[in-house]
């Protein structure tokens, strides 16, 4: 299980875990929840650029069309295929096999992001 309390969050819902300059991203079991159904995942080209706020992917359900956010600003160095083949990971496991997108980023631009308190305040679950 992962240590929810060890992640960065964003307002978008993305949940973020770094690992040195490695930032793993995936959408909130909240978003998850809020979507609904996962569906279909769109997401940016390894060793493309993407830019903090700048929409970088989408994410369907049954329920609606949502935008992926990039969380930092960085280089996708992965991407998490497995989520592409089998868009319900993201609904299953949204802190574990239901990632996203791996980042290699700028560590000082973390300051930026919640915390988990925050968080949960912001969603009030």
């Amino acid at each position: 299980m992962t240590d929810l309390s060890a992640l960065k969050y964003t307002a978008e819902h993305e949940w973020i875990a770094l690992d040195g300059d490695v930032a793993t991203v995936g959408i909130t079991d909240f978003a998850a929840d809020k979507l609904g159904d996962v569906v279909f995942v769109d997401l940016p080209a390894a060793a493309s650029s993407v830019s903090a706020g700048q929409v970088c992917g989408e994410i369907e359900s049954t329920k609606s069309v949502g935008e992926l956010y990039a969380p930092l600003t960085g280089e996708v160095v992965e991407i998490n295929d497995a989520v592409v083949d089998d868009p319900s990971l993201v609904n299953s496991d949204p802190f574990g096999d239901g990632w996203l997108v791996k980042l290699r980023v700028d560590v000082s631009a973390l300051g930026e992001l919640l915390d988990r308190d925050a968080y949960v305040e912001l969603t009030g679950a």
